[in-house]
Formats: structure tokens, C-alpha cells, sequence
């Protein structure tokens, strides 16, 4: 069975989409990729996966660190699962940039910053698997599939520096 659900955020209307076990799906309404790991038939009903997400996402907006983890599960490709399980790796309140993260999973193969931008564009998990906290060369703010505005608001929320 899958569930979603709408969750009021300060900055925008977030939708929550999971199946029995699994977060699965994070987006500001209308942004790129928005719905990307969709699937139908689904209840509008919360599920326990959803209820905690709305508990993360309530502790995070309000200026908290979240002690805790809501499950979740990727869906893409190989390498975009192995770019978004490296976003989790940077703490609450750091950055790094899309080289770093070349550099951190190039040990298999080469692969281009470039690369690495279009799969954090297309994280499904957005804020919980933190892309935002992902940021350019010399700390230069760089796009954000929810939109730039959003993304400098999540990273002052963190009080996290960077250039525009």
C-alpha cells in the first residue's frame, strides 16, 4: 500500500509520500522532479511512516536538530542511490560541494561534479536527505530542484554559510 499525505512547511506545501515501511518520496509541491517515485493506487491516510516524517519535519522547522531517523528507501538508478546515500553523510549544519562528493565515491570509476549535480537535483527525499547542505565551488550557492529561495532558507535555518 502506499500513503500521501500534505504537510504545511514555513515555505511551501511539502508533499509526503510512503509505502508501509519506507519514506519514499519528499517534495515542495510543483518542483522539478516533483513526484518522481509516485505510484498509484495510493490512501490519503497517515501511515506511521508519514506521521513520523510530519514529527521530523516539525522538530527541523522549528529550529531543532531531529534525533531521530524516519526510514527511508531510494528509488533510481545505481549510481543517483549511491549519490543520495552519500548526502546523508553531511551533518546538520555543513556543507560540501558537488566535487566532494565526485572525490568520495570516485574510488569505482571517475565521475564529473556535473554528474553528481544532476543526481542531487533529482533527490526524492528532499530536506530529510539534506541536498540542500550540498553547495558549489568555494561554497557558492548553486541550484536547488525547490527552488534557490528555499534552499538559502534551509541552510540559514541551519545557519549555514555561503556566497551567493
Amino acid at each position: 500500500m502506499y500513503y500521501l499525505s500534505n504537510y504545511s512547511s514555513p515555505i511551501g506545501k511539502i508533499v509526503l509520500f510512503s509505502d508501509d515501511n519506507f519514506l519514499i518520496g519528499l517534495w515542495f509541491e510543483n518542483q522539478k522532479h516533483f513526484a518522481s517515485t509516485l505510484s498509484y493506487p495510493f490512501s490519503n491516510e497517515e501511515n506511521w511512516i508519514i506521521k513520523q516524517a510530519k514529527k521530523w519535519l516539525d522538530l527541523y522547522f522549528s529550529n531543532q536538530k531531529p534525533n531521530f531517523n524516519v526510514p527511508i528507501k531510494f528509488i533510481g538508478s545505481e549510481f543517483q542511490k549511491e549519490v543520495w546515500t552519500e548526502l546523508l553523510n553531511i551533518n546538520y549544519g555543513y556543507t560540501i560541494s558537488y566535487g566532494d562528493i565526485a572525490k568520495n565515491i570516485s574510488y569505482k570509476k571517475k565521475i564529473s561534479p556535473r554528474a553528481i549535480g544532476s543526481a542531487v537535483g533529482k533527490n526524492p527525499i528532499s530536506i530529510i536527505v539534506p541536498c540542500h547542505r550540498v553547495l558549489g565551488k568555494n561554497k557558492k550557492l548553486t541550484g536547488y530542484a525547490g527552488g534557490l529561495d528555499r534552499k538559502k532558507y534551509l541552510l540559514q535555518l541551519e545557519n549555514i554559510s555561503f556566497n551567493e
